[in-house]
């Protein structure tokens, strides 16, 4: 299973703690689409003629993409590409770009049948701490125009440990989620990154700092609240109705191979990882791989050892010692067995047959839990 990604790096304004590579601006957004279909064109062999799955419009803002842009990119990619008839195809939205006039569009010229949509609070004070461009009723009113508009195939992003997010606004934020039978939830702990608004806002102190305890508290509350009401949380920042996982998401975390397309986007088809230039001028004018792609490398053992384990522990599938066996030699099980140990007794990682599988317990820590399994070179 292969999959595409399209990085759209406008937005109208920079969330304080978004690192990504965003633009607020909306220079260059009218030859965007053009530059796309031309990376498209110079790369369309990365993946090696696999049939792809999954198409992901990621950002940035896709939403803020006028329609006739995303026809123009879907139009080229199967046309390039042996797509699936039934592949996931996904948009990342803003709510207030969801106009009902917009929803319309979509469902009538594209065959996008999957939002994922950047709600993150319910609540004004803390969309305001995140600089969000919309309020809690425009949350409320995308979520109905979607469904008004027929796309019921949904992720939310919700974002705990604000500052501002006590855990009796937390509890609320997951009944509104619940109450509007959406199918899949993302929902991350909010992280300071370096170099960010709000990593500088915290220390001129004009913005309260996160805690780890409340936020291990809200994490506590959100497995609680998933499970009773049926999610699998299959994944740690990601929980989902039966039969309805990100298969986009799913091909990172299983390392399958994907194309990315903008500039900042990575690339990976199994041997080899590539990200392109973070510069819009450069990437517009490049007319030749090599002065898209800013960097490639050629990933050694050690590297595809310490990828496996880290994005399969993850996952409700686990880390298969058996994969590391097969694909990397026992020398690399032999390593991995030996530093499982520890966690293992302390209850953070269980074995079941050949496949270690984070507890409840280690949920919370399972970054660190990785980290001390890899092999340091």
């Amino acid at each position: 299973m292969a999959g595409i990604y399209y990085h759209i790096p406008f937005c109208r304004q920079k969330c304080y703690y978004c690192n990504f590579y965003v633009l607020a601006s909306n220079k260059y957004k009218d030859v965007y689409a053009d530059a796309l279909l031309r990376e498209m064109e110079l790369r369309k062999n990365y993946i090696e003629n696999q049939r792809v799955d999954t198409l992901y419009f990621g950002g940035g803002t896709p939403s803020s993409l006028p329609v006739k842009d995303i026809v123009k990119i879907l139009n080229k990619t199967h046309k390039l590409f042996d797509v699936n008839p039934e592949a996931e195809i996904t948009l990342e939205a803003n709510p207030e770009d969801l106009t009902p006039e917009y929803l319309q569009e979509l469902k009538k010229y594209t065959p996008v049948n999957r939002f994922s949509i950047g709600i993150q609070s319910f609540f004004d004070d803390d969309l305001e701490y995140l600089h969000r461009n919309h309020d809690g009723a425009k949350a409320r009113l995308v979520l109905e125009n979607a469904k008004k508009a027929g796309f019921n195939n949904l992720n939310m992003d919700l974002i705990y440990g604000i500052p501002t997010l006590t855990t009796e606004k937390w509890n609320k934020n997951l009944e509104i989620f619940f109450s509007y039978d959406i199918p899949h939830l993302s929902s991350y702990a909010l992280t300071v990154e370096p170099k960010t608004t709000l990593e500088v806002l915290i220390n001129q102190e004009k913005r309260e700092n996160t805690d780890d305890g409340q936020q291990a508290q809200h994490f506590e509350i959100l497995l609680e609240k998933t499970g009773n009401k049926g999610y699998v949380h299959y994944e740690i920042s990601n929980f989902a109705k039966p039969g309805h996982y990100s298969k986009h998401n799913s091909i990172y975390w299983m390392g399958g191979h994907y194309l990315g397309l903008g500039p900042s986007a990575h690339s990976f088809n199994g041997t080899s990882r590539q990200w392109n230039v973070h510069n819009m001028k450069q990437y517009i004018e490049s007319d030749a791989v090599d002065k898209i792609v800013l960097e490639k490398e050629i990933l050694t053992p050690e590297q595809r050892y310490n990828e496996y384990v880290m994005t399969s522990l993850r996952t409700n599938w686990g880390c298969d010692i058996e994969h590391i066996r097969n694909g990397l030699g026992q020398k690399y099980v032999d390593h991995f067995l030996k530093q499982v140990q520890k966690p293992i007794e302390n209850e953070m990682v269980v074995q079941k047959g050949s496949t270690f599988l984070i507890t409840h317990k280690g949920k919370f820590f399972s970054d660190g839990i990785a980290s001390d399994l890899f092999i340091v070179t």
